[in-house]
């Protein structure tokens, strides 16, 4: 990677897409690389936007009566092997030694924590008056990908949120799927400001363990790939019946009950990154940035310094009283335009600029990171301006990234037509027979060196399919409609 000098990005987001991904996620201080490949150390920058992610998700599962816990990092190969059909074994980390001693039973890391915790379950449900049992973890997983690691996007470890509840009843376990979902949307859209699709995955594509999967798909308009961001499973009884989790209804009776699992990671930041950033940085949502403003003293020759200083902090003290996230950038070693910069680079939604004609005129200079506009406001309306600002600038980077995934959308009833948009990175909605060997089919013939196609989700707000449309693959009739793409 060229060496910037820690300002600027030499690459350009539509010339090479894979170096500026990996130039803003480093230069934009969110993580840095670690000498074990495919693992991430993941800097104050992200850490604050996932904070942010982690307390609105919080608040929204406590009103469902979902509780956190913690279960051990350490999975015993015994309990790990009732899930061996539902994991990529060559994905598990195993841990070998103590010391210098050999462990007589290798311990598993855990990949995913149905195995962990699911015994328990089988413990302490008991009757239906143990029921429903909702739990949520925040930890980390681990899982040995060996291809292409991808900072956020695909990496050895990463951070997440695992759901794992358990209901008497599939209704009670279908309504908490998609309520789940819809936090997940909100996720995306209302805090990372990305547009995505609410749908079903196929059986091929679906949680190998479960019922059915729901998801969130994001698409990268940039690389032609969508991004599976969140899913919510209903694992119906199959985990119930691996671990013997039953319990006695209230007619006395042995019953099995119904469960489901959810996770969303830290690939959301990535897809954030992907979708928003541009060929000076980062720029980062107002919701989830760790300053939203940034306060720049723009000295003058002669000028009192130390006057326009201390207007700068009185700035970041009366923004901060009204709730917003601000600091002012003082260092005295560096000119205000290579502050400019690095707080561009850094994606803050936000630049506050206060010089001796700006005192003079009772007023600041904002420059938004999103569009570049540049406007004067008066200092005595400067809470409201600056709310509104922001506002705008959350609202402008979803919409902005809504009108270029939906020009992505490219309609498909052919082969032939498939393979066009295919080859044009789109996004393709096609008719589907929703039959698991004609999409295996699907992913041989497109089969190449950027990888296959596949199905991404049947989305649950469906086009009308008119009488007599046909599968675009097989030609047989169509069931439903069905986003296709290459994926992340």
């Amino acid at each position: 990677m060229a060496d910037t000098g820690g300002i600027g990005l030499t690459k350009k987001k539509d010339e090479n897409f894979g170096e500026w991904y990996s130039e803003v996620v480093v230069h934009g201080e969110m993580i840095e690389y670690y000498d074990i490949s495919g693992c991430y150390i993941l800097r104050p920058w992200t850490m604050a936007i996932w904070e942010t992610m982690q307390a609105f998700f919080n608040v929204e599962i406590k009103k469902m009566k979902i509780k956190n816990c913690y279960f051990p990092l350490l999975v015993s190969p015994a309990v790990l092997e009732k899930e061996k059909d539902h994991l990529e074994e060559s994905e598990v980390a195993w841990v070998t030694k103590y010391g210098k001693s050999d462990l007589k039973v290798p311990i598993a890391v855990r990949p995913t924590s149905e195995t962990v915790m699911y015994p328990y379950y089988s413990e302490w449900i008991r009757g239906h008056r143990d029921l429903p049992l909702k739990l949520n973890q925040w930890c980390n997983v681990v899982r040995w990908e060996s291809s292409n690691p991808t900072p956020f996007i695909r990496s050895r470890e990463f951070l997440w949120q695992e759901g794992h509840t358990a209901f008497a009843t599939e209704e009670e376990a279908d309504k908490e799927v998609l309520e789940i979902l819809e936090l997940y949307r909100r996720i995306y859209e209302e805090y990372l400001a990305i547009p995505v699709v609410k749908g079903k995955k196929s059986e091929n594509e679906k949680f190998a363990g479960g019922l059915y999967t729901t998801s969130v798909e994001a698409f990268v308009p940039n690389t032609g790939r969508g991004v599976q961001g969140a899913t919510s499973h209903c694992l119906g009884q199959n985990f119930a019946k691996m671990f013997d989790i039953t319990y006695e209804n209230e007619k006395g009776e042995k019953a099995m009950i119904w469960q489901n699992s959810w996770a969303y990671s830290t690939r959301t930041i990535g897809v954030m990154v992907m979708v928003h950033g541009d060929d000076k940085g980062l720029v980062l949502p107002p919701k989830v940035a760790s300053i939203q403003a940034i306060v720049i003293p723009v000295p003058f020759k002669d000028a009192d310094t130390q006057t326009i200083f201390d207007a700068c902090s009185k700035t970041v003290e009366e923004l901060s009283e009204a709730g917003f996230r601000v600091e002012a950038d003082l260092r005295d070693n560096y000119s205000p335009e290579w502050k400019h910069s690095h707080w561009e680079l850094k994606g803050v939604p936000l630049r506050i600029e206060i010089g001796l004609k700006d005192l003079e005129k009772k007023q600041v200079s904002c420059v938004r990171r999103d569009n570049s506009a540049k406007v004067d406001i008066p200092i005595v309306a400067m809470v409201k301006e600056v709310k509104d600002m922001l506002d705008k600038i959350q609202q402008n980077l979803f919409d902005v990234a809504k009108q270029k995934r939906d020009a992505s959308v490219q309609v498909a009833r052919t082969w032939d037509e498939f393979t066009v948009a295919l080859s044009d990175k789109k996004l393709i909605l096609a008719p589907w027979c929703d039959e698991q060997d004609v999409e295996e089919d699907v992913k041989a013939r497109t089969k190449g060196e950027i990888g296959a196609a596949t199905s991404l989700c049947s989305p649950f707000d469906q086009p009308q399919l008119p009488e007599g449309t046909l599968c675009f693959a097989s030609g047989k009739p169509a069931k439903k409609w069905t986003y296709w793409g290459r994926s992340y």
